[in-house]
């Protein structure tokens, strides 16, 4: 089964390869249920790891980072040649449960509001009717103890999903992943802000506008107050960052091979 690989947007690793071999590669995981952490990779996570050393720690130690924004799939293309797939959480979720009811292979969802839980598995039950629901919780708002952690890990182990969505929000959700790497015999995704667009709870941007790289700015729309702070100072980093990037790369690195 061909695989993806990996390449360093700078210094923070991305797996790479086409959207289906994502799909596959994932769903081989699952079907052995083995303990993976997957992150989808947007531009909000890129500077949350370019601010700190432990979190890029993190996101490097992954077993998968999807580019989920479409600007680190053009970064990719600009700075190194590699012509790569969006892998967005948004698309992978309903390809994902797709795929799991195919395959007969029961999902979990972690976090979220119990409202949210309900909404999700009257969603799935709906769209999806022979995909087998494991179980559903919404977490305490608030960091859990290594007790909790622990039997939490129980819990959802017992219940023998083949595929967690995690959706705490990043960073929270991919510190909780990694914390559960080996303990939670699962593959966990951190699906974040799309359950609500999957379940319908909020509209996901037109086409036109997830191929120009702007389903942030819809999204900004839907939610200016909680997200104008987010990505005026994202953004603002993120095209510095890569600016710097393309400078050093493409104009500076080919001049002194000139010379």
């Amino acid at each position: 089964m061909e695989t993806t690989g990996k390449k360093a947007l700078i210094n923070f690793t991305l797996n790479t390869g086409k959207y289906q071999v994502f799909i596959d590669e994932m769903t081989e995981l699952a079907r052995r249920r083995q303990s993976t952490a997957v992150y989808f990779a947007n531009v909000h996570m890129f500077v949350e790891a370019h601010n700190s050393e432990a979190f890029l720690e993190l996101i490097n130690k992954a077993d998968i980072v999807t580019p989920d924004g479409q600007p680190l799939a053009w970064m990719l293309k600009l700075l190194y040649g590699i012509k790569q797939d969006r892998v967005a959480a948004m698309d992978f979720m309903p390809d994902m449960l797709a795929r799991m009811q195919q395959e007969q292979l029961p999902v979990y969802f972690y976090g979220g509001t119990q409202k949210m839980l309900e909404m999700a598995d009257a969603f799935v039950k709906k769209e999806y009717p022979q995909l087998k629901v494991a179980g559903l919780y919404s977490p305490p708002f608030r960091p859990l103890t290594a007790d909790e952690e622990n039997e939490i890990a129980a819990m959802i182990n017992a219940a023998a999903p083949g595929l967690v969505f995690v959706f705490l929000g990043c960073p929270k959700q991919e510190r909780w992943m990694a914390s559960m790497k080996g303990k939670v015999n699962a593959v966990m995704t951190g699906v974040g802000g799309s359950i609500p667009v999957t379940i319908g709870m909020q509209k996901r941007a037109p086409s036109w506008m997830q191929h120009a790289g702007l389903e942030w700015l819809y999204r900004f729309f839907q939610e200016p107050k909680r997200l104008f702070k987010r990505y005026a100072y994202t953004n603002s980093v993120f095209m510095w960052v890569m600016t710097k990037a393309f400078i050093k790369l493409r104009i500076l690195k080919p001049l002194r091979l000139v010379k």
